[in-house]
């Protein structure tokens, strides 16, 4: 989708400014749920940078609060909640442009070991 996120030292979290086109259509108007999904779990993967770690989305829940409405200015904000051993909590949310929340994420990452993972077998 091609966001462009920036880490907001002070508040210590990533933001990223976009709109919607057409083709993230769902209902009339508004964006598709599997897309806000997309850009939550996006917004908090970027968390990893942070930390320097490779982690996987675990589990994700995901409240649509209000209709994300196309060509309207947007907002998502990412932040770290916590780690609990290989697990990172993270939370992420879209806003419109009075700062409403119209979608929330709740996320559990895994950190995971790269040379372990992404080991090729000859």
């Amino acid at each position: 989708m091609h966001l462009k996120f920036i880490f907001d030292r002070d508040r210590r979290r990533f933001v990223c400014r976009f709109r919607l086109g057409k083709r993230y259509t769902g209902p009339p108007g508004h964006c598709h749920g599997g897309i806000i999904a997309t850009i939550v779990d996006d917004a908090m993967s970027k968390m990893n940078k942070l930390r320097d770690l490779i982690a996987a989305t675990s589990k994700m829940t995901v409240e649509y609060l209000r209709p994300v409405p196309l060509y309207k200015p947007l907002r998502v904000e990412s932040r770290d909640l916590g780690k609990r051993g290989r697990r990172l909590i993270r939370i992420a949310e879209i806003c419109d442009e009075k700062g409403t929340v119209l979608a929330r994420s709740r996320g559990t990452f895994v950190v995971l070991d790269p040379n372990h993972v992404f080991h090729r077998k000859k």
